[in-house]
């Protein structure tokens, strides 16, 4: 059994404010180290658990988040930086997915650092006229692969989040949201020992965890911020423009519709 980590970092333990996540932020290097901390820590707990290979992906920005002389050789693969088309390079290769330090959606109240891919331009995102975060994005991509996503790690608003799409997904709570920029957060050794005994769940439990898939076809919707500027119609014929700040596209996969909004 392969297992895929995808890893954003705002949902990683230890993480609440702006500084630790932004790359010009003075506490930057303070989060690359607790991402790499949560990988090692999650990557440890599947191997243990009987995973083959683990593979893992810094999705978190320019993807240069976690550090590469500290990850340890329970991975087996980085998938790193540019990788072209496709949001899960490589993921042909694994049987079920991780989806590690995530975050909850645009706008839920008392969630550490949400938002939806962008939080300057982008207020909501929708499918099929659902309100969804990263979560629901990725875990429906990754369903049109068939392939499951079996545990989600994070604060308590994205685990809740993530078990309201799939009921037998394992959570791993490393934290609690009172507002944006703060929360309760578990102490950095009983997180990650929290997040290797979740690993072992989730690869026990993987034979129950259904992927998750969206009705077709698909229409996702994006709203805007306020006077950002909408995607030019000339480089996104796909496009349908419904008012001033918002736009929708529609596709055979949520990864076909969701990169037709993309500008």
């Amino acid at each position: 059994m392969n297992v895929y980590l995808m890893v954003d970092i705002e949902g990683i333990s230890g993480i609440y404010t702006r500084e630790q996540v932004m790359s010009d932020g003075n506490r930057f290097q303070e989060g690359r180290r607790f991402m790499t901390a949560d990988i090692n820590a999650c990557a440890q707990g599947l191997k243990e658990a009987g995973v083959d290979k683990i593979y893992v992906h810094d999705c978190h920005g320019g993807g240069y988040s976690l550090l590469y002389d500290e990850i340890s050789a329970d991975v087996d693969y980085i998938v790193w930086g540019n990788v072209g088309n496709g949001r899960f390079a490589g993921v042909e290769e694994c049987d079920a997915i991780v989806l590690l330090g995530y975050h909850a959606m645009a706008g839920t109240a008392g969630a550490i650092l949400e938002h939806t891919m962008n939080s300057k331009s982008i207020q909501n995102m929708y499918i099929n006229g659902k309100k969804v975060g990263e979560f629901a994005i990725d875990a429906g991509i990754l369903g049109d692969m068939g392939k499951p996503v079996i545990m989600v790690s994070g604060d308590d608003k994205v685990c809740q989040e993530a078990r309201e799409l799939i009921s037998d997904i394992v959570t791993a709570e490393v934290k609690k949201g009172l507002t944006c920029f703060g929360g309760i957060l578990m102490p950095y050794d009983k997180a990650h020992e929290l997040l290797k005994e979740k690993a072992k769940e989730a690869v026990k439990a993987f034979e129950k965890i259904k992927p998750l898939v969206f009705p077709k076809p698909i229409e996702f919707m994006v709203e805007v911020t306020e006077r950002t500027q909408l995607p030019n119609p000339l480089s996104h014929p796909h496009i349908n423009y419904i008012d001033g700040r918002t736009y929708k596209a529609t596709g055979n996969t949520v990864e076909e519709a969701f990169f037709k909004t993309r500008s």
